[in-house]
Order: structure tokens, then C-alpha cells, then sequence
């Protein structure tokens, strides 16, 4: 009778070792995402919808683009010094005029008399002062006469009180006719000795008081002929030859002292005055260049020759003038578009500006891969600027490719999948 055997159940299984498998790929394949798979967000971009641009090595000049107006080189404005009535307007507003043409006349009646009454008090003074000089010299010819009549009557006495000594010494006279003699005589040494001391203190009184009398005489004449040339202030006159330019004036108007009549401008050549945001205030100083390109190309050279620190609307202005003249065909009034440099040029990083600032604040941007396929997010950090470039100052480097164009489509993804 044959034995059963039994029969010995097999540990691996077909069925068993393909589960096993199955499990160990799938625990695979998680393990390699968890740990190596690409898990940044990502987007997909029109690639002719975006602006790339390349990061080059060059100079790197700061400036920033302003408008100037055109403006005359010099300009002489005409104010009333005395107000009045206009009686004649003599020139045209837009006129060509030369030096010392009459512009303007105005009449003004309670000036003129004021003009001639001040002058009737000048003339009253100056003839008090030829009074005066008049009395001072009368006053030295008396002493003068004086001192002449005082020699004449020692003349007379001398010979007489030398006969009365040789009488008195032969008794021919008594002693009281001989003392009346010599105190005669000495009397009139006395009076000479007196007389002449107060001639001597009057010439150098007189002296003083002449040099006075002179100069008082002198600024006199001149308030006349100032007083004279008041009238004179009503007519207006130019002070260079130029182009005059008034506002709307009448026969009639009345004019008050100090009001603008119009101005004179040189127009020989031009400059631009040029409005500026105060934040550059610190950075623009007289002697700085700026850059003007006409619509052929040709670049003009402008130094900046005046600033005016006072702040209006959060702008300042500053004068700036052409090395080499204006460009022909320029006007006043016209606006031209110019570049002020800030700074001298250096070598840089250059990034091309472009809308992206706008959302990263230069804080970062998208940097194409070397497929250029896809765009991923990069920090940076930029420096100074200009209207054309950022100076890189951290992340990049020469050749990379950066997204410029606006970033306000892309969201928070990091990776940008570029499709054509």
C-alpha cells in the first residue's frame, strides 16, 4: 500500500513576487518626487508676448530726462519807477528796438508838480548858501579894513610920538601932552596885535566853513538835476537793443510805481530753464553737463549756469545754457527733451529697464535657462539707474538672458514654460 505524500507549499510565489515588485516601484517613483522632482509652481507663457533681454558689460552713465523751455539768453524787464497814465504807447509789442528807444510815455500831473516845487526849494537853498559864502567874506574884508586902518593911523603915530619925545626932552611940551601921544600909539598896537588874531581864527573858520558851503552846494545841484531827471522816469526807455514783448497796455491805463510794463530779450542766443524734482537738489551744481539730441541726430553739449534753490511744487529750476549756440531753428517757448548726468561714467552690469520693476521692485527677476525653454525666478540686486539701464550689483552676470516686460500676468509661479 503506498505512503501520501505531502506536498511542500512554494514561498514565492509568480503572483506574490509581482505585487512585491509592483509595491517596491511605487514607493519608488513617491520617493523620487518627495525627493528630486521639480515641485516649483509653474506657468505657461506666450513667448511672443514677453521682452527678453541680455545682460552686457559697458558704461554706465547716471542721468535722468527732463523738458526744458526755450528761453532767451538774457532778458532786461521794463518796471515803472514813477506810476502814471499811459499818453503814447511808441513801439509794438514784438518790435525790434535799439538802446535808449523811447517805449512807453506816461504823464503823471501831481508829479510834475511836486518836481517843480521841489525844485523852487533846492534853488532857495543854494542861494542861501551863496548868502552865506557872500557873508563870510564880507566879514574878512571888514577885518581886512580893519587891519589896513589900524597900520595907517600907526603910520600916522610913529613919526608924531618920536617928535613929542625930543619935545619933551627939550621941556618944548609938558608930560601929559607927550603920555597922550604914546598911549594913542600903544592903543593902536594893542587893537593891531587883537584885530589880527581875530583875522587869523576867521581865515581858518572860513576855511571850514567854505569846504562846507561847497559840498553842501554840490549834493544840492546834484538833488536838482535828480529831482530834473524824475520826469525822465516817465518816459520808458530800453536798456539794450533786443526784442521788445509787452502785455496788453492802452492809452489811459493807469500804471502803478513798480508795475511790469513788458521786457527786452537778447535773442542773439538761447538757454532752457528746466524744472527739476527736489530730490535731485543735492546732485545738480553750476558747471554740470547735460545732453540735448536734435530729430537729425546731432547732439548739443548744455552747463548748467544757475540753480534756484527755491522749491515750488516739489520741483526746483535751473538755467542751462549751449556750449556751441543753440540749434538753429529753435523758438522761445518750445520744449526740448534732454539728458542731465548725474555723476561720472563707470563700467557696469547693464539691465535693459523695462516693466518688470514695476512688480519686483528689483528684487529679483526671470532668468531664461541655457534651452531656453523655461524662465525661472532669480534674486538680484540693482544699484543706480538711468531711462535705459539698471546697474547690477548682485546675480547676474554678462550673458544671461532676463524676462524685462511686465511681470503683472505671472503671478507667484517661480518657473515660466515658454511656448511658441
Amino acid at each position: 500500500m503506498g505512503m501520501d505524500r505531502k506536498i511542500k507549499k512554494k514561498k514565492w510565489t509568480v503572483k506574490r513576487i509581482m505585487t512585491i515588485g509592483g509595491a517596491t516601484a511605487l514607493f519608488s517613483v513617491i520617493l523620487y518626487t518627495l525627493l528630486f522632482a521639480d515641485n516649483r509652481s509653474k506657468l505657461n507663457v506666450d513667448a511672443n508676448k514677453i521682452t527678453i533681454s541680455t545682460i552686457t558689460q559697458g558704461d554706465f552713465q547716471e542721468w535722468i530726462p527732463e523738458t526744458g523751455t526755450v528761453q532767451p539768453i538774457k532778458t532786461f524787464y521794463l518796471d515803472a519807477i514813477e506810476g502814471g497814465i499811459i499818453q503814447n504807447l511808441n513801439v509794438e509789442t514784438g518790435t525790434m528796438v535799439t538802446k535808449g528807444a523811447s517805449l512807453v510815455t506816461l504823464t503823471n500831473s501831481n508829479l510834475q508838480l511836486e518836481v517843480l516845487q521841489r525844485e523852487a526849494q533846492l534853488y532857495e537853498q543854494i542861494n542861501n548858501l551863496r548868502t552865506s559864502r557872500l557873508l563870510l567874506d564880507q566879514n574878512t574884508q571888514n577885518l581886512e579894513t580893519q587891519l589896513a586902518e589900524i597900520d595907517y593911523q600907526i603910520k600916522l603915530l610913529t613919526p608924531q610920538k618920536q617928535r613929542q619925545e625930543y619935545l619933551l626932552k627939550e621941556k618944548a611940551i609938558s608930560q601929559q601932552e607927550y603920555e597922550d601921544v604914546i598911549e594913542n600909539y600903544r592903543y593902536n598896537l594893542r587893537r593891531k596885535a587883537l584885530t589880527y588874531e581875530a583875522y587869523q581864527r576867521d581865515s581858518v573858520l572860513k576855511l571850514v566853513q567854505l569846504k562846507q558851503l561847497n559840498d553842501s552846494e554840490r549834493r544840492m545841484w546834484k538833488s536838482l538835476e535828480a529831482v530834473g531827471n524824475i520826469l525822465d522816469n516817465l518816459i520808458i526807455k530800453a536798456p539794450r537793443d533786443g526784442l521788445f514783448a509787452s502785455p496788453q497796455l492802452e492809452i489811459g491805463q493807469s500804471i502803478a510805481s513798480g508795475e511790469r510794463l513788458g521786457q527786452i530779450d537778447i535773442i542773439d542766443d538761447y538757454k532752457l530753464r528746466v524744472d527739476i524734482d527736489e530730490i535731485y537738489l543735492p546732485r545738480i551744481s553750476v558747471g554740470q553737463i547735460a545732453t540735448y539730441t536734435d530729430p537729425g541726430g546731432k547732439v548739443y553739449r548744455l552747463d548748467v549756469t544757475k540753480v534756484y534753490p527755491t522749491i515750488t511744487n516739489g520741483n526746483f529750476e535751473v538755467d542751462m545754457e549751449f556750449e556751441s549756440g543753440a540749434p538753429p531753428g529753435v523758438k522761445r517757448g518750445q520744449s526740448l527733451r534732454i539728458r542731465i548726468e548725474l555723476g561720472n561714467p563707470g563700467q557696469a552690469l547693464l539691465l535693459p529697464t523695462g516693466g518688470f520693476f514695476q512688480s519686483t521692485g528689483g528684487n529679483w527677476v526671470y532668468v531664461l535657462e541655457e534651452s531656453g525653454g523655461r524662465a525661472v525666478k532669480q534674486s538680484i540686486r540693482v544699484g543706480r539707474k538711468n531711462s535705459e539701464n539698471y546697474e547690477v550689483l548682485e546675480g547676474l552676470i554678462p550673458g544671461d538672458r532676463v524676462i524685462t516686460s511686465s511681470y503683472d500676468n505671472f503671478g507667484d509661479n517661480e518657473v515660466l514654460i515658454l511656448k511658441d
